[in-house]
């Protein structure tokens, strides 16, 4: 893993990338801001819908005496929501970048695997895919580096970082040749520094608030635009990573 481009930039590929399709409609270079499908706001609905099935149930619901099943899949849904609400607000963060030629993906799902991927992106050089995990953490309780270690305050989170460099070695696999970066923003919770970088098995992955999250992607890329390297990636990057579905 290649945390490190974050700090030196873009690099340039040795050879450029197979030709892929031209990108999904509506999520290419220059087309606006594009909303988070967000399956995890849709499971949360889910859940509550489930604990509720049946006018019966609903009812008791209503009246406040659902019982244990509905106060649990409240607690449930709650916490899919709240993750939910993380990465819509990511999505409208990254919003600029398209407009500077980024192509950005929200909410995918790498085949016959269970993780979804909040967000995937591509620079306009075309050089590298950027992997990135949104993490709603609590307000007041400061996100850090501890002997090498992630914690939101005393909480140690550091199996969630990993689990982010295992999600970028997996759309590694997938893309033979392409350098795959793993990254985690964190909203809610200040983040040391701005932004860390934290050790995982085989590298680093760089956690970042919401300030610098921007401002960290766009100075990454410091080779010169390629919009037909930039699209040819984005296509593959389309071909291996589908949105994301309950049944798929």
């Amino acid at each position: 893993m290649a945390g490190g481009v974050l700090r030196h930039g873009c690099s340039r590929p040795a050879s450029r990338p197979r030709r892929g399709s031209p990108g999904r409609a509506g999520q290419g270079e220059g087309a606006g801001p594009v909303s988070a499908q967000n399956s995890a706001a849709a499971h949360a609905a889910a859940l509550r819908a489930g604990a509720r099935g049946g006018p019966w149930r609903r009812l008791l619901a209503l009246l406040g005496l659902g019982g244990a099943r509905v106060r649990r899949a409240d607690a449930e849904a709650a916490r899919w929501a709240h993750g939910a609400a993380g990465e819509e607000t990511t999505a409208r963060l990254l919003a600029p970048l398209e407009t500077a030629g980024w192509h950005v993906r929200h909410d995918l799902r790498l085949q016959g695997r269970r993780f979804n991927i909040d967000t995937a992106l591509v620079p306009p050089c075309g050089t590298v895919v950027v992997v990135l995990d949104t993490k709603n953490w609590r307000r007041g309780y400061p996100t850090t580096l501890d002997r090498g270690r992630v914690h939101c305050g005393t909480q140690d989170r550091h199996d969630q970082v990993v689990k982010v460099a295992g999600y970028a070695q997996a759309v590694g696999a997938v893309l033979p040749g392409v350098m795959v970066v793993p990254l985690l923003v964190v909203h809610g919770s200040q983040v040391a520094g701005g932004g860390f970088e934290a050790p995982v098995p085989g590298g680093t992955v760089w956690v970042l608030g919401t300030d610098l999250l921007v401002p960290r992607l766009a100075g990454a890329v410091r080779n010169p635009r390629d919009r037909q390297r930039a699209a040819q990636l984005a296509g593959r990057v389309d071909s291996v990573l589908r949105p994301y579905t309950e049944r798929s």
